[in-house]
């Protein structure tokens, strides 16, 4: 529970992170390029090497990954980040749930299933209340929110394949280090292409200032969600990760100074309410 609610708060602080006033795929290509030079001393000299089948579920790891990268970027470039934000958090989830029933055989409770509902209900509430905020054109709000609700879906297979895949090396920490190391090899050269291409590209400097921040909160947020799935149930985990939708919300109204209003307020108490719920009901 702790190291899910730890994800929640880095993973809040992480998709601000990455639809600051940088291109999502510059900001991206930034973090996993720091990534790499974090994670390789780590992955060479400080946790054992893959060995076998192990190989093939890290890189397997690439292709899961690059498409929820590709679709975060693409409905971050669409949509406001408070708008994509709570629909990509609030539909992930549920997916997850009934890949873990499928794959790992786990059942909620029917109190659990309440919580769920609540959870979901919130997040996907704020979205609509973010969503009326907006001034955007409607072509552009639907195509954003076809990304999100995309990337929610390869959020709940991201996170069962992780489960998955620390849950069959003896080492934890090996798939870990890793998995940061091979995950982060794709979009550096895909940003880097389109840095070169552009007409007036930012400088380099703020951006890899970014991405060496990004690259220490990705491994606190996706690092205690993977270890959180070993631990315990995939499903409980993926469902408490998201009351992110909570701590961005609060990272708004306390650091960016967005308004937040009883509305919004009573919308946060009721994911929390929700995230309780499932805790408690199983």
């Amino acid at each position: 529970m702790v190291l899910a609610l730890c994800s929640a708060v880095l993973h809040a602080t992480f998709g601000a992170l990455q639809k600051g006033k940088h291109d999502p795929f510059l900001t991206r290509g930034a973090i996993d390029f720091c990534l790499i030079w974090l994670s390789l001393p780590i992955a060479l000299f400080l946790v054992p090497w893959p060995q076998g089948f192990e190989w093939v579920l890290v890189f397997g790891a690439l292709g899961v990954h690059f498409f929820y990268k590709l679709g975060q970027a693409l409905a971050y470039r669409r949509g406001a980040y408070t708008v994509v934000y709570p629909v990509v958090r609030g539909s992930g989830p549920l997916f997850t749930v009934f890949a873990a029933y499928l794959i790992f055989g786990e059942t909620f409770s029917g109190t659990q299933w309440i919580g769920v509902a609540l959870l979901v209900g919130g997040i996907l509430a704020i979205a609509a209340v973010n969503l009326r905020d907006v001034n955007v054109a409607r072509p552009r709000l639907i195509s954003a929110l076809c990304f999100a609700v995309a990337t929610g879906l390869t959020v709940a297979i991201y996170t069962t394949y992780d489960a998955y895949g620390i849950r069959t090396t003896p080492d934890p920490f090996t798939f870990v280090a890793w998995f940061f190391l091979i995950t982060a090899l794709d979009f550096p050269g895909i940003s880097y292409v389109m840095w070169r291409r552009m007409e007036n590209p930012p400088p380099l400097a703020p951006l890899l200032r970014r991405g060496a921040i990004g690259a220490v909160v990705a491994y606190g947020s996706f690092g205690c969600v993977m270890l959180a799935t070993r631990l315990g149930h995939v499903g409980e985990a993926a469902v408490l990760r998201e009351t992110s939708v909570v701590f961005a919300a609060l990272i708004g109204w306390l650091i960016l100074k967005e308004p937040v209003g009883p509305f919004r307020a009573g919308l946060m108490c009721l994911i929390a309410a929700g995230a309780v719920i499932v805790e408690l009901g199983g």
